[in-house]
């Protein structure tokens, strides 16, 4: 049946103090997300499952939507099949799964169809409602850098918008050039790096005179610029012709690549052509990012967000909300500290779209990931499980700043108890946050899809079949699901019963739902009547360590066959367990295998937790990075590039303090070495005086006096030597000044043979200095932090009865 208030958002149902879900509607009117929202929970918590409800009502309410999708997960909003028929089924259900389940894919479809159809039905929805999705909005999936999809044409941005403002323009330009630089590993910012600055003026030459641009092109432009200074300094001095060449042969690498060339393809980045179908219905276009780099992301982030800013400018207001964007994971892309390209146009969408209707909801793991400006621009949260009080309080920190009046107390107390798929929507200036569980998807939620289902989703002419085509896909020879009465019950084996076994009064029972998507991994068979018990195991461990700095949480899940007498938790089967994988009635003709377990024993579960605490204690360990040099330790869920590259940038930093230390220590010494020049070219100066007065005093005495005395027979012999002695006197002073004038020049050439010692002391210790410093940023290695026993916390065990062979 259809929602009776069709413009409201149907997201669950209300839950009670113990986590049921009661019969009281959970709704949003659009018009509440364009106040923005923030979707929160750790991995597990069931907030992907969250998003694509929301991507449903939205276009159900008319609104067309903008998806990122980082995780793969979101394509599966194209996958609504309006019969809920088996054949529709069958085209996309994993067939590997089918094998393992030891069944063939027409009845895996069968049973998947099935669990659907009444999955629905248990929310009073059928048919005609995911019939009425398909009609409301045209799904299509993009996949920009491949042609796997839809691919999207990104060289084609580099066009000017039109109709905006300088800001926008200027905006805009930012994030397109952080991004292309960003995909030639180029990481320079805005204000300071030569490489952002002429491509930033280069575009905006471009854009303000109308002149078309292209990648080719902008390369062509760098190597030649028209262009003769960049501020108030000629171009060849800020950015010589050497460097600019180089800058342009990376960003040709580029046009060169084969795999770039997908990057020229497809839809162009069109924002109206994104939102709206060319028959005018709205769009939910799904932007998939989990097959590129992280770079190739935040590019095409940059770009797209760029352009729906702009966009969102030209726009009339509205109370309304005209179109939604939802990123299902913004990890890295609007990050607290660092400025990644995509941050800017995401903060001013989150600041200024409301006013013309522009919804942003955001989905992450961790509220200590997302800038804080992004939490408090926030008008609608749905909180679920967070791994840690550190988290809980920084998303606290944030609603409190926007919504005042809330009750942080009740509400971290009532975040800290919520159960898987479960959920507090709280609003701002509402001071009734409730809990809340969310409805049964109407896309059929069969996992991130493979470049062959993407282009098959495609089709040949790229667009997503609809109406009566959307099945063409399925298999010709597919045939109805078999009938179950048709097939006569086996008879009962010895080692079953058609009673169950008594189990412990303190363990709950429960029987595997077959639509649990992990059925199969554990031998698990749809149809089958045969039950035997597993055990289902949540645990959290908890991994603390104050050298490291790290105070983490994970939950383990697991299933665990019993059946022996005794627990052995290397069977343990990790799968991502929750309550709606659990049937509380058992199916109809079940029988129980019959094991040697004494499930009737309270102290058989209590051994089972002390064994599989054992057994995590001595398996389980959080590996980080250390980098004992420099005292550093990663953080949890940093990259070892990120922590490469803080460690990098710490020596780096040490260093400089250290070069700091030999800077004033040689500036000391070489000024007294050029005091002692100073002083030492001061008597040369002195020397070359007397030297010269000396040399004229003998050029006065007359060097040719003694010949014309002697010749001349005016003097006698013995005054005649006395002049000798006297001439030769002063030629003896005058050799003696030239000697210390030599000496005097020697020890000016001394102090500049310092000088260049010292330089080359000053070289050598330097580069020993940079050396060391870089040997301490790579002494990275991996460390293992292992778990002690009062930080496993294991929850009681709930019984499973599981369909085998």
């Amino acid at each position: 049946m259809s929602d009776p208030a069709p413009r409201l958002m149907h997201l669950g149902a209300r839950t009670d103090a113990d986590h049921a879900r009661t019969d009281e509607r959970v709704a949003l009117r659009p018009s509440d997300l364009t106040t923005h929202g923030v979707i929160v929970g750790m991995t597990g918590s069931g907030k992907t499952g969250l998003g694509i409800v929301l991507v449903e009502e939205a276009a159900r309410a008319g609104v067309p939507v903008i998806a990122v999708d980082p995780k793969g997960d979101l394509g599966n909003l194209a996958l609504t099949f309006p019969t809920l028929a088996p054949e529709e089924f069958a085209p996309w259900v994993d067939p590997a799964m089918a094998e393992r389940a030891g069944t063939d894919v027409t009845a895996l479809a069968a049973t998947t169809a099935t669990a659907w159809r009444e999955g629905l039905a248990g929310w009073g929805l059928g048919p005609d409602d995911v019939a009425g999705l398909r009609a409301a909005a045209e799904v299509v999936v993009l996949t920009p850098g491949s042609t796997a999809g839809i691919p999207l044409d990104l060289v084609g941005s580099l066009a000017a918008p039109t109709d905006v403002d300088d800001d926008t323009r200027r905006s805009e330009i930012e994030g397109t050039v952080s991004g292309l630089l960003g995909l030639v590993g180029i990481d320079a910012d805005p204000l300071a790096g030569r490489e952002h600055i002429l491509l930033s003026n280069l575009v905006a030459r471009a854009w303000e005179s109308g002149a078309p641009l292209d990648l080719p092109g902008l390369v062509a432009q760098v190597q030649d610029p028209p262009l003769r200074k960049l501020g108030v300094i000629e171009l060849d001095a800020f950015f010589p012709a050497a460097d600019r060449r180089a800058l342009a042969m990376r960003l040709n690498g580029l046009l060169a690549s084969p795999s770039f060339a997908a990057w020229a393809q497809g839809e162009p980045l069109d924002i109206g052509r994104l939102l709206h179908a060319p028959d005018g219905r709205p769009r939910v276009s799904v932007v998939t990012l989990s097959h590129l780099s992280d770079p190739e992301r935040h590019f095409v982030l940059a770009l797209l967000l760029g352009r729906l800013v702009s966009w969102t400018r030209a726009q009339p207001g509205t109370g309304e909300l005209r179109a939604l964007l939802y990123v299902d994971e913004v990890f890295g892309f609007a990050p607290p500290s660092a400025q990644p390209p995509a941050k800017r146009p995401l903060l001013t969408l989150l600041k200024q779209a409301r006013a013309q209707g522009v919804g942003v909801v955001l989905a992450t793991q961790n509220p200590i990931d997302l800038d804080y400006t992004a939490i408090s621009n926030a008008g609608t949260w749905m909180i679920g499980r967070l791994q840690t009080e550190r988290d809980r309080a920084r998303l606290l920190d944030g609603m409190t700043s926007a919504a005042g009046g809330t009750d942080r107390g009740a509400l971290e107390a009532t975040i800290a108890g919520l159960a898987t798929r479960e959920f507090v929507l709280h609003r701002a200036g509402s001071t009734d946050p409730h809990t809340f569980t969310t409805r049964w998807a109407m896309s059929y939620l069969r996992g991130p899809m493979t470049r062959d289902e993407l282009r098959r989703l495609a089709g040949p002419s790229a667009d997503r079949p609809t109406g009566e085509d959307a099945t063409s896909t399925a298999p010709a020879a597919a045939a109805p699901a078999p009938d179950p009465t048709a097939t006569p019950a086996p008879p009962i084996a010895d080692d079953e019963s058609p009673v169950p076994p008594e189990v412990s009064s303190s363990v709950i029972v429960r029987w595997l739902d077959p639509a649990a998507p992990w059925a199969a991994s554990i031998g698990a068979v749809p149809g089958a009547t045969r039950h035997a018990p597993f055990a289902a195991l949540q645990v959290d461990l908890r991994y603390s360590d104050a050298r490291a700095g790290i105070d983490h949480t994970e939950t383990w899940e697991a299933v665990l066959p019993v059946d022996g007498p005794a627990v052995e938790p290397t069977a343990a089967i990790p799968v991502d367990h929750d309550p709606r994988d659990w049937r509380s009635e058992p199916p109809a003709g079940a029988v129980y295998l019959l094991t040697a377990t004494p499930l009737h024993q309270a102290r058989f579960f209590t051994s089972m937790r002390t064994a599989v605490r054992a057994h995590l204690v001595a398996s389980e360990a959080l590996t980080v990075l250390r980098n004992a040099e420099l005292k550093l330790w990663s953080r949890v869920g940093e990259t070892g590039e990120e922590f490469a590259a803080r460690c990098h940038a710490e020596a780096e930093a040490r260093e400089d303090a250290e070069a700091e230390t030999i800077r004033r220590a040689v500036a000391t010494k070489v000024d007294r070495v050029r005091a002692a020049m100073a002083r030492s070219e001061d008597r040369v100066a002195e020397l070359e005086t007397e030297r010269r007065t000396t040399r004229s005093d003998e050029l006065l005495s007359g060097a040719g006096d003694l010949l014309s005395t002697f010749l001349g027979g005016r003097r006698s012999s013995s005054s005649i030597a006395a002049s000798v002695r006297r001439a030769s006197g002063k030629r003896s002073r005058s050799t003696r000044v030239d000697q210390r004038v030599e000496t005097a020049a020697n020890r000016v050439a001394e102090q500049v043979d310092r000088l260049e010692s010292l330089e080359d002391e000053l070289a050598d210790a330097l580069l020993a200095l940079d050396e060391r410093w870089r040997a301490a940023a790579e002494a990275i290695e991996e460390v293992e932090l292992g778990l002690t026993r009062t930080r496993v916390t294991v929850a009681d065990p709930i019984l499973v009865w599981v369909p085998v062979a």
